[in-house]
C-alpha cells in the first residue's frame, strides 16, 4: 500500500464519514493540534530518565486516549456510531495523577519559567502545544452548533484542560525527581 494517495493535492482530506473538508477547516484544525500535541507526548517520554518510567507508561495511555479524541473529532454529525465515545473518566485519571505528583512536591511558591531538566522542558512544550489544541477544539465547538451539543466534545475539553495541568505537574516533578530545580522567575531581572 502506498502511503500518498493524491486526494489532498488540492487542499481537501476524508472525515472518517467520507466527507471532503478543506485542510483547514476548524476540525481539522483541531485533530491536527491533538496530533501535534501526541507527537509531543512522544518526545517528551524519550527525555523521561529511566527514574520516570511510571511517567513513561501514563504519557503512553494518554496518547492512545489521545487517538480516541482525534476520532471524535474527525466525525461529524450522525456518524457518531463510527467512532469511540469520549467519557468523563479520562479527566478523572488526570486528576488522580496530578494528585500524586503533587504529594510528592514542595508547594509552588512563586512562578517557575519553563525549563530545568530536559524532560521538565518538554513537558512544558507539551503543555503549551496542548493548551494550543484546547483553543483548536473551543474553536471548533463554538462554530460548529452540532458539535456544541456533543458530550463526547464537552468531555473532551475537560480532559484537555486538565491534561495542561498535569504536563505542569509532570514538568515540575520532573525537575524535582532529577535534582534539577525549578527555574523562578524573578520579576526584577
Amino acid at each position: 500500500m502506498k502511503i500518498y494517495t493524491g486526494t489532498g493535492d488540492r487542499g481537501k482530506t476524508s472525515l472518517f464519514s467520507g466527507q471532503r473538508v478543506f485542510k483547514d477547516d476548524p476540525r481539522v484544525e483541531a485533530y491536527g493540534a491533538v496530533d501535534e500535541l501526541n507527537a509531543t507526548l512522544g518526545l517528551l517520554a524519550a527525555a523521561l530518565p529511566s527514574a520516570l518510567a511510571q511517567a513513561r507508561d501514563f504519557l503512553s495511555a494518554i496518547q492512545a486516549e489521545l487517538f480516541r479524541a482525534g476520532a471524535v473529532l474527525a466525525t461529524v454529525g450522525d456518524d457518531k456510531a463510527r467512532r469511540p465515545a469520549f467519557s468523563d473518566q479520562a479527566a478523572g485519571d488526570l486528576e488522580a495523577a496530578i494528585d500524586t505528583l503533587e504529594g510528592h512536591l514542595p508547594p509552588l511558591r512563586s512562578f517557575i519559567l519553563p525549563g530545568g531538566h530536559q524532560s521538565a522542558a518538554w513537558a512544558h512544550m507539551a503543555r503549551t502545544v496542548c493548551r494550543r489544541a484546547e483553543r483548536r477544539i473551543l474553536t471548533l465547538a463554538r462554530r460548529d452548533p452540532q458539535a456544541g451539543r456533543d458530550s463526547s466534545l464537552e468531555n473532551l475539553l475537560v480532559y484537555i484542560n486538565r491534561l495542561s495541568d498535569y504536563l505542569f505537574v509532570l514538568a515540575r516533578y520532573c525537575n524535582h525527581t532529577t535534582g534539577a530545580g525549578e527555574p523562578v522567575w524573578r520579576p526584577d531581572r
